[in-house]
């Protein structure tokens, strides 16, 4: 199901969306996710499709904790997307701890950095970005 199925009258193939609709950031973060989704699987250089797989990722985990997390008093501590899903989504943990152990090559690869990804990892990343996109969605705008 893709992000404009769901907000387009909030139907999948089953018929309409049970609970309340997401928000529209959360919407946005998920589409954006698609999008880079699709931006990664065209380019060429492994190192970007890397790296814009990863960002994928971090969106659509944003997009959870977009629907999940609660406002707290103070901000400030300055912790990662994959920390908080990991407090606010614990079926993700797994799933987080990945993409943060990835964080470092994404930013190396964002820097020019090309030596530390192969093709088969960006590709790799790329097929897992994907499985992580359906499993977010499918938290954001359950069935």
């Amino acid at each position: 199901m893709t992000i404009s199925m769901i907000a387009d009258g909030r139907r999948s193939a089953a018929g309409p969306v049970a609970g309340p609709p997401p928000s529209a950031a959360a919407l946005s973060l998920l589409a954006q996710a698609e999008s880079g989704l699709r931006e990664a699987a065209r380019t060429a250089d492994p190192s970007r499709r890397f790296a814009v797989a990863h960002l994928s990722a971090l969106r659509a985990g944003a997009a959870v904790l977009a629907v999940r997390a609660q406002p707290v008093g103070r901000r400030g501590s300055g912790r990662s997307v994959w920390h908080l899903l990991e407090r606010v989504a614990p079926e993700l943990g797994e799933w987080a701890a990945f993409f943060a152990a990835g964080s470092a090559t994404r930013a190396a690869a964002e820097a020019g950095i090309t030596r530390l990804v192969s093709e088969r990892a960006a590709d790799d990343l790329v097929r897992q970005a994907g499985q992580f996109l359906e499993v977010s969605s499918s938290l954001v705008c359950p069935r």
